[in-house]
């Protein structure tokens, strides 16, 4: 990674104990973002969640700001087949409400998982973002679609594997 312009850097000196320390501060302008797709076959929700929110945040990289979205672009390819552990196909819950007095929603996830999968992906990604405005800027940084296919092969993105 080439090394941020001098206008482009925030830096704090502290003198602790005779040594100069410096703090690198992000500036958004400057920031650099790659595109990288998530193949999500087999993996766990929450695990394929927090990676995603992780590269969304921008923590993978050494820059790392956390007022500044220093975050990358995630595509989620197979979201229909993602797996839940246990019983949460049938226990857990997607809650939803309209406002309205009685207005709760709630939806199994199995009849989630079959409807509409990539809507169970974003919205376990969205909970392990920030809940401000810095957050809801990352969250549209991230795509999922249902299968392999996406539109942003103009945009090559590398591929982030998880273990």
């Amino acid at each position: 990674m080439p090394e941020p312009h001098e206008a482009d850097r925030t830096e704090i000196r502290i003198i602790d104990g005779g040594k100069l320390m410096s703090t690198f501060f992000a500036k958004a302008n400057a920031v650099e973002r790659k595109w990288y797709v998530i193949d999500a076959a087999g993996l766990p929700l929450g695990r394929l969640a927090t990676e995603a929110a992780r590269i969304l945040r921008g923590k993978h990289k050494p820059t790392f700001t956390p007022n500044v979205d220093t975050g990358d672009h995630v595509i989620i390819i197979n979201a229909e087949k993602v797996v839940l552990t246990g019983n949460k196909l049938d226990q857990k819950m997607y809650r939803r409400h309209s406002g309205y007095p009685g207005g709760l929603k709630e939806t199994p996830y199995r009849k989630l998982m079959q409807n509409m999968p990539e809507r169970a992906v974003e919205h376990a990604v969205k909970g392990m973002l920030p809940h401000n405005k810095l957050g809801a800027q990352m969250y549209t940084k991230l795509k999922v679609y249902r299968d392999e296919n996406h539109p942003h092969q103009a945009q090559q993105p590398e591929v982030w594997t998880i273990q």
